[in-house]
């Protein structure tokens, strides 16, 4: 059983390495967005880079992954026994955002994980969802940053579980782990907010500035 709880964490891993915006990219005659704008793979700079719709492509594969690795991979093969299904699906979920920022597919070098994040959410708590999206759409008008945007929703997902679910809850693990990996992957955003030097959606901003 612990085979069949590796070979699901594995696929997932695999199905997270299939980034959005390179695989659309094929399409686009082999842009590569990874060499433009930020130099990410996500769906930020795609939008950037590349225009709405290209970056909605990439969203839709990249949340739709999480959707698979945590909805679908923990029900392959036979039913959980191991970890049951909301651990189980935790796991192939933090798998598949792993595989997303370090795709094997792509020589390592992938996305930051917060759209994948996502898809995941919604197959582990819609209502964590609803929150993380309040969250991002609140702080983006108020402050016009993305990145930051992105790491207090994701910082409102453990936050909810400990409050709704206690501290023993797989969602509560899981959005633990996955804040602190998406505060790593945004690394070099917090050093340019520190800074000052951040990109910001301006044109977004309830209150611009001046």
């Amino acid at each position: 059983m612990l085979a069949l709880l590796l070979l699901r964490i594995f696929i997932a891993y695999l199905l997270g390495s299939l980034i959005g915006s390179l695989v659309v990219g094929k399409f686009y005659g082999g842009v590569d967005i990874r060499t433009q704008g930020s130099g990410n793979a996500g769906s930020t700079n795609a939008l950037r880079t590349q225009g709405k719709v290209f970056a909605l492509w990439v969203m839709l594969i990249d949340v739709g992954k999480g959707l698979l690795a945590a909805g679908l991979v923990p029900r392959l093969l036979a039913a959980p026994q191991v970890l049951g299904l909301e651990w189980t699906a935790a796991a192939c979920g933090a798998a598949c955002i792993i595989g997303h920022v370090f795709p094997v597919f792509f020589r390592f070098h992938g996305g930051k994980g917060f759209a994948t994040f996502l898809g995941v959410l919604l197959m582990l708590s819609w209502q964590a969802l609803v929150v993380a999206l309040i969250v991002w759409v609140l702080v983006l008008v108020l402050s016009g940053y993305v990145s930051l945007s992105t790491l207090l929703a994701a910082w409102s997902v453990p936050v909810f579980a400990v409050i709704v679910h206690g501290d023993s809850s797989s969602l509560f693990w899981f959005g633990l782990v996955m804040a602190l990996f998406i505060v790593y992957t945004h690394r070099s955003n917090i050093r340019r907010l520190a800074t000052g030097k951040e990109n910001r959606f301006t044109r977004v901003m309830l209150l611009r500035p001046r």
